[in-house]
């Protein structure tokens, strides 16, 4: 049997102004800390509008970022450990 021993809470805005979707993303890590991070994605004016590819696009990218912002902050923790 598993047992939760933390957990993350993860939040996800879109905003979406013409063909241009933004993302913003924040997890608030079991240490209190939070890490914020945003995406964007632009529709080609030739494709049709789609707002949930858009957000897709946004919402990956800034989860992306964000991944990258928890492997540098768990790399500065081994090094200062």
């Amino acid at each position: 049997m598993m047992h939760t021993i933390v957990g993350w809470h993860v939040e996800l805005e879109f905003m979406e102004e013409g063909d241009r979707t933004r993302a913003a993303a924040m997890v608030r890590l079991s240490d209190g800390s939070e890490l914020r991070a945003n995406g964007y994605s632009t529709r080609h004016r030739s494709d049709s509008p789609q707002p949930r590819v858009g957000e897709e696009v946004a919402g990956a990218r800034a989860l992306n970022e964000l991944a990258m912002q928890l492997l540098t902050k768990a790399h500065g923790e081994l090094k200062s450990a």
